[in-house]
């Protein structure tokens, strides 16, 4: 399975928020970047999904408060890694002299913390910044490990736990939780590479791939059902059941409701989002003889043009 490290861009900025910002506020600012660049509602435009996925990282990262308060702190940056302690410079500044010098003889061979940083800072998702922690503790954490899994429309709607195996042979059962949308990215906390010399591990950031389904499509919290009637049904007017996400209800067909018109099933779908049923009208898929000699010397009391919209195209 391919797996990658990803990096974040500052999640306030992503989400066009401020440090400020109310939990609240930032809920709302996500709700409605989230349906504006849904993929389903940008189709053809190739970075859609991409920034789809960051919108959702950035609302994960922000809504966890122990992230949140450590990055506002400067503690760990916006891939949820640790940052460089403060008073921490590069060779030439302000901390130059002797205090390199000390920071050198701390450091095995004789290298202080920036040069083994240069030299094996990709081994590790932290860099060798324990080097000049106190007592020369050269302890690293282990890189974060990137999986993909892929889940059924359902199954992300109402939520579940899947196992997914990893490329050593482990394995991880990775709870879904109800509602996840297309793309989004589960942090599950050291479940990634061994940490070095008693480092803890890293993590594993699983993004959560979800399959279309032949009727159900989302739109933001809400869920839209392609509903196929008959003609009889769709003139008549009646009484069916629906499927939604969580189980059938009844619903009632208006008469004479037209091809694509919508009824909405009002907290039927994610969270505080509604189910609207899309209506497909059906014609009978054999000959009815006895409906087209009807329709043969059927003179509509209210006749329309059904065209009439593309006079000016």
């Amino acid at each position: 399975m391919r797996y990658t490290a990803k990096i974040m861009k500052d999640p306030y900025d992503i989400l066009g928020v401020r440090r400020t910002d109310s939990d609240e506020a930032i809920r709302k600012a996500y709700r409605k970047l989230a349906k504006k660049h849904h993929p389903d509602l940008n189709a053809g435009k190739a970075d859609a999904a991409d920034r789809f996925m960051e919108i959702n990282a950035a609302n994960d990262f922000l809504a966890d408060p122990v992230r949140r308060g450590r990055f506002d702190r400067g503690e760990i940056n916006a891939d949820g890694q640790e940052a460089a302690p403060r008073g921490f410079h590069r060779p030439g500044g302000a901390s130059g002299g002797a205090n390199a010098g000390a920071r050198r003889a701390a450091s095995p061979g004789g290298l202080d913390a920036e040069e083994l940083e240069r030299l094996f800072g990709g081994l590790g998702a932290h860099g060798f910044g324990g080097f000049a922690g106190a007592g020369g503790n050269p302890a690293r954490a282990g890189a974060d490990l990137s999986y993909a899994l892929e889940v059924d429309f359902l199954e992300a709607a109402r939520g579940v736990v899947r196992r997914l195996p990893l490329p050593d042979g482990r394995s991880l059962d990775v709870t879904v939780p109800p509602g996840m949308s297309d793309r989004s990215v589960l942090r599950l906390r050291g479940q990634g590479r061994a940490g070095a010399l008693g480092g803890p591990a890293g993590d594993a950031l699983v993004e959560v791939r979800v399959r279309l389904h032949p009727y159900f499509r989302r739109e933001g919290n809400d869920i839209v059902l392609r509903l196929p009637v008959s003609l009889t049904e769709a003139v008549l007017g009646a009484t069916i059941d629906v499927p939604t996400i969580r189980g059938r209800v009844r619903l009632a067909i208006p008469a004479n409701s037209a091809n694509g018109a919508r009824l909405r099933l009002r907290g039927r779908g994610i969270d505080d989002g509604h189910q609207f049923v899309e209506l497909m009208v059906t014609l009978p898929s054999a000959p009815e003889p006895e409906l087209a000699a009807f329709l043969a010397r059927w003179t509509p009391e209210h006749a329309q043009d059904p065209r009439g919209d593309l006079d000016d195209i």
